[in-house]
């Protein structure tokens, strides 16, 4: 199980905004490019609030790894697969097509990059209701400043 801590940015009884600065983590990850990070330091996290947390409350969020994993496969290799198949198949149709191999491992390259950007965009759509693949407020710590210690759950 992934986790992080956050600070409550916006909340209603429905969702929360959570902010979370980058972790120690974060900066041997090779993927850390591709994180929609704001000011290199900071990004927000929308959760559902089953927990009641207000602005400022620090939370934890976590998520399950084999999502993370599954999710990580499939928008790296998903379009790498793409490309590769359809350069391989636009070459290979280049004959029949009667037009130079290249161009048609470059057409079919495209093609095949397009066809599993589209079927990463339906995924996405897919696994948006699922809960093992959306983050998940998990504890709910005192508000930063209030008399109670931080460690203390409600």
């Amino acid at each position: 199980m992934l986790r992080e801590r956050g600070v409550v940015e916006k909340s209603s009884p429905q969702k929360a905004v959570v902010r979370i600065e980058q972790s120690s983590a974060c900066a041997t990850c090779q993927s850390r490019g591709a994180c929609q990070v704001q000011n290199d330091k900071i990004f927000l996290v929308e959760v559902v609030n089953d927990l009641g947390a207000k602005v400022g409350d620090v939370v934890e969020i976590s998520m399950p790894s084999g999502s993370v994993i599954k999710a990580s496969l499939a928008v790296y290799a998903l379009p790498v697969l793409g490309l590769i198949l359809g350069a391989l198949s636009g070459g290979a149709l280049a004959g029949a097509l009667r037009v130079q191999p290249t161009a048609a491992s470059l057409a079919g390259g495209g093609a095949g990059l397009a066809v599993s950007i589209g079927i990463l965009k339906w995924l996405d759509r897919s696994v948006r209701s699922r809960p093992d693949y959306s983050p998940r407020m998990t504890k709910v710590f005192t508000t930063p400043g209030s008399p109670l210690s931080c460690g203390d759950n409600r």
